[in-house]
C-alpha cells in the first residue's frame, strides 16, 4: 500500500508535516504570538515542543491525508496529497503573529473515475471523507494511554496530552458540515454516520481540554 505513494506525494506530505508541526510548536511557546507578551524560551524548551508537535500534530495530520487516499485506491480511485504552498506560509505566520493556527495545508485529491469508467458515488465519498476524522479519533486512543500510564508532567505525558487534544481538534474541524470539508460530504452519504462521527469528535475535543 505504501508503494503507491508518489515521489512527489512524499515531498508534499513531509512539507505539511513540518509546516503544520512548527506552527503548533510555536503557539506552545508564544500563545499570543509575537504581538503579545513573549517569555524567554532555551532553545532546549523549543526543541522539545517541536518534537512533541512533531509526534502529534505532524502525525496526526499526515495520517489523517493517507487514510483518504488509502480509502480511496481500495474503492479503485487514484488519490493523492497535494500541499497548498500559500496556506502552509499562513500557518505559520498566523502562528507566530497571533498565535492561531489555521491548518489547511494541502487536499488530498481524489480521481473521481476509475480506469473502468465508472464514477464515485455518494456512497464511496462519503466513506473516503470519514477515514480521515476516524483515523484522528483512533489515534486517540494510544495518545490517552501515554496520559495515563505515565507520570505528569513527564514528557510522555506531554506528548499524550497534545496528542488527544490535537487529533481531536483536527477530526471535529474536518467534520464541520461546510464547504469542502469531510463533514458536508459524510452528511450528504448518511446523516447517522455524520451525527455519530462529529458528536464523538467534540465530545473528545471537550473532554481533553476540561478534563485531562
Amino acid at each position: 500500500m505504501l508503494g503507491n505513494i508518489t515521489r512527489r506525494e512524499e515531498y508534499d506530505l513531509f512539507a505539511a508535516w513540518l509546516a503544520v508541526s512548527l506552527s503548533f510548536a510555536i503557539i506552545k511557546l508564544a500563545p499570543y504570538g509575537v504581538l503579545g507578551p513573549i517569555q524567554p524560551v532555551n532553545p532546549a524548551t523549543a526543541l522539545t515542543y517541536l518534537v512533541i508537535a512533531l509526534l502529534t500534530a505532524g502525525i496526526g495530520l499526515v495520517l489523517h491525508e493517507l487514510a483518504h487516499k488509502f480509502a480511496a485506491i481500495k474503492f479503485g480511485f487514484w488519490a493523492e496529497f497535494h500541499k497548498n504552498n500559500f496556506m502552509l506560509l499562513v500557518a505559520v505566520a498566523l502562528a507566530a503573529l497571533v498565535g492561531f493556527v489555521f491548518a489547511a495545508p494541502g487536499a488530498t485529491v481524489i480521481y473521481s473515475t476509475r480506469p473502468d469508467g465508472r464514477t464515485i458515488n455518494r456512497e464511496e465519498n462519503g466513506m473516503i471523507s470519514a477515514a480521515g476524522p476516524v483515523t484522528n479519533l483512533v489515534l486517540c486512543i494510544p495518545f490517552a494511554v501515554l496520559i495515563f500510564a505515565t507520570a505528569p508532567q513527564s514528557l510522555l505525558y506531554q506528548i499524550g496530552i497534545f496528542g488527544v487534544q490535537i487529533n481531536a481538534m483536527i477530526a471535529a474541524f474536518n467534520m464541520l458540515p461546510i464547504s469542502i470539508l469531510d463533514g458536508n460530504k459524510v452528511l450528504s452519504w448518511n446523516i447517522p454516520a455524520f451525527v455519530l462521527l462529529i458528536a464523538a469528535s467534540f465530545a473528545v475535543l471537550v473532554s481533553s481540554f476540561y478534563i485531562l
